[in-house]
């Protein structure tokens, strides 16, 4: 049973991180702008797991 509550607890988290992920995806490929090349923010978004997208939105967009 530790196995099953394991995964029942990362559940949220790993929700969180795709949906933060797509957003940040759909975002990035709707923008013509941004700080830096757009295949560097798609490697960051994917690479960087939860913290990618955040970096993404924190610094990458170009108003």
């Amino acid at each position: 049973m530790p196995d099953r509550t394991l995964i029942l607890l990362l559940l949220p988290i790993v929700a969180v991180q795709l949906a933060l992920m797509i957003f940040a995806l759909v975002d990035l490929s709707r923008r013509e702008k941004t700080r830096g090349p757009k295949w560097m923010w798609v490697l960051i978004i994917v690479l960087g797991e939860l913290i990618g997208p955040i970096v993404y939105f924190l610094i990458g967009r170009e108003e």
